[in-house]
């Protein structure tokens, strides 16, 4: 039941119209946007503005297949958000959504708030 959620959750989170499901271990991440003020005040623009390295989790895929055939759990989960190194995955658009595609050993940490 919980699988079928994730999903759900998953095509809702990116437009409803398009199911997108990662394959192995790679999960689907929403990249958070780039300030366009600094703390002092002053305004960037858009070539000045770093990409942040973080983000939401979209989608996950069905995990890692170990050596014995059996599948390896996740860590993260959809909703979760998460630090991820600057360089890591495959930056795409689907729709208005600029997503990324990545490997799970690419987050680094899972923000708690």
């Amino acid at each position: 039941m919980a699988k079928k959620a994730t999903k759900k959750a998953a095509e809702k989170a990116v437009g409803g119209k398009i199911k997108l499901q990662p394959l192995g271990d790679r999960v689907v991440v929403r990249r958070e946007k780039a300030e366009d003020v600094t703390a002092g005040g002053i305004v960037l623009p858009d070539s000045a503005k770093d990409k942040p390295a973080r983000g939401t989790i979209v989608s996950v895929g069905d995990g890692r297949v170990l050596d014995d055939g059996s599948r390896s759990h996740f860590q993260v989960k959809v909703r979760d958000r998460v630090l991820f190194s600057s360089y890591a995955g495959e930056q795409f658009k689907l729709g208005d959504d600029e997503l990324l595609l990545m490997r799970e050993e690419d987050i680094l940490a899972v923000i708690e708030e």
